[in-house]
């Protein structure tokens, strides 16, 4: 009997669209694996201390907080943006010490996995400010944005946890912005009651709230200046976001985003994706625990040497269909 081309042909098709879910499947399910393995048995990261031979342990994220903020920023070969935008919020940050004596601070860098004089760069302001103020965790090899966020987050001391880029696009002043809201949410939280079982007396931290900077009051300017394919990617993009995660936040990918001690805590030991879509799994998450968000328009300008490319969006988009897949098959679980 005569099998026709159609038949084979519908047959390889399926047999192809099998194999690409059943791949997607197998890797969603190694990530989790993965994440929680890592999670449970919390292995030790150490800070690397210049003014000392020996290594210090990490503090963690179910410490009780040591400092009022801490701000992490990850960094990836970023021996010519780092620099500046580190002097600059050293400058804003000494300025708020000194005129508030309760305020107390620490800025934790990510190097992930830099092979350019990063660790160099970040080290030289350990010296010069001492590892209580200035902290750089190695993680010896290039993992992804997320994953650098995910390892400062896990292991700062701040009450208030800010994640903020290495490119200084947003102004570092701009967080008290995000501050003012995210405690005046927090104060609402507590007087509803929320927080209390963690602690006889709650504090701020003890909240869980997210807030996020946003760029979303730019975007007439930014489809005016740029290319229109570039547009069409990006609005592809934020549709597909809105489809993943749901309405709510604008926008999602601004690296400027501030949380209490309570919410990181929740957050990052839950978070799988680790490099470009793990803000939109924020989203996701904060939705599914209930955490409040709120949105704060922030100052950004377009700072030369972006890593974004369009190979970029498209590891986005798979990421997306990871969320998607993950969470709503039921194979990355989400612990409260």
């Amino acid at each position: 009997m005569m099998v026709s081309p159609w038949t084979i042909f519908t047959a390889l098709v399926v047999i192809s669209a099998v194999g690409v879910v059943t791949f997607i499947i197998e890797f969603i399910k190694k990530t989790g694996r993965n994440h929680s393995a890592e999670s449970a048995t919390a292995s030790p990261t150490f800070l690397e201390d210049p003014h000392s031979l020996q290594r210090v342990a990490c503090p963690s994220i179910f410490d009780p907080a040591e400092k009022y903020i801490s701000l992490i920023i990850p960094a990836f070969n970023e021996e010519h943006r780092l620099p500046g935008a580190l002097e600059e919020t050293m400058n804003y940050l000494q300025q708020r010490a000194a005129a508030d004596n309760s305020f107390s601070y620490e800025v934790v860098i990510v190097d992930d996995g830099s092979n350019d004089r990063t660790p160099k760069i970040a080290f030289d302001f350990v010296r010069k400010h001492t590892i209580d103020v200035v902290r750089v965790i190695l993680l010896g090899r290039n993992y992804g944005k997320g994953e650098a966020i995910r390892k400062g987050m896990l292991h700062s001391r701040g009450k208030l946890l800010l994640m903020l880029d290495a490119d200084g696009a947003t102004k570092v002043t701009d967080l008290a912005k995000l501050e003012y809201e995210i405690c005046k949410l927090a104060e609402k939280g507590l007087q509803s009651g929320a927080g209390a079982s963690n602690s006889s007396s709650p504090m701020i931290s003890d909240v869980a709230v997210a807030a996020f900077g946003s760029r979303a009051h730019l975007e007439k300017q930014a489809l005016a200046t740029r290319k229109w394919y570039r547009n069409f990617l990006m609005k592809g993009f934020h549709l597909v976001v809105l489809l993943t995660a749901g309405p709510g936040i604008r926008d999602t990918q601004c690296g400027f985003k501030m949380f209490t001690r309570a919410a990181a805590r929740k957050l990052f030991t839950n978070i799988h994706l680790k490099r470009w879509c793990f803000d939109v799994e924020i989203v996701y998450l904060s939705k599914h625990l209930n955490i409040p968000m709120i949105e704060v328009s922030v100052n950004w300008s377009e700072i030369p040497g972006s890593k974004v490319q369009l190979t970029s969006i498209i590891h986005m988009l798979f990421e997306l269909v990871l969320i998607r897949l993950g969470y709503g098959l039921g194979i990355w679980k989400i612990h409260t």
